[in-house]
């Protein structure tokens, strides 16, 4: 199985907040359309997505060159930061920081999502993710499933993909 994951390109919010789950454009200055022809001739079937605007957006723009439907998926949905969407990291009580940093599994921002829901989120998807794909998503979730497709152990503080860029994959089985 080859699948293409691709992080959505910069989102147009301020450096320096939080926005996991805030529904934001990609940047005006990004070429979606540059983006999505880089996977001009692909030989994916299927084309899946987050259901966020900076990845639809993306996700519209591929399909438009590869002929395949975007099909959007909430388990694609980046981690829920609760309170902490679009607050300054620098605003966030540095006691709060360092429970997530001592337990990135079980910690849950104020009224936000755990790592362990998250992760549960993205395994159920690559165990429906079947055949050659482009995924269109977030940080979180292609981090996990990039570690799963390799078989690589999950680090939900592992570096996050460069935005805009495909890394295609080859499921290690």
């Amino acid at each position: 199985m080859r699948i293409g994951l691709i992080r959505h390109p910069k989102p147009l919010i301020a450096p320096g907040l939080c926005y996991g789950r805030l529904d934001i454009p990609p940047h005006p200055d990004v070429d979606i359309g540059a983006i999505a022809a880089t996977l001009a001739g692909t030989k994916a079937t299927t084309l899946w997505t987050s259901p966020a605007l900076r990845c639809t957006v993306l996700a519209d723009a591929i399909g438009a060159v590869t002929g395949l439907p975007p099909r959007a998926d909430e388990r694609l949905r980046e981690l829920d930061f609760g309170a902490w969407e679009g607050q300054p990291w620098d605003a966030i009580p540095r006691e709060a920081l360092d429970a997530w940093a001592a337990d990135p599994i079980g910690f849950a921002a104020p009224g936000g999502e755990t790592g362990a829901a998250l992760v549960a989120r993205v395994v159920a998807f690559h165990r429906a993710l079947g055949d050659t794909a482009i995924v269109v998503s977030h940080a979180g979730p292609l981090k996990l499933l990039a570690a799963l497709l390799r078989c690589r152990p999950i680090d939900l503080f592992a570096p996050s993909p460069a935005m805009g860029v495909v890394d295609w994959v080859e499921e290690a089985r």
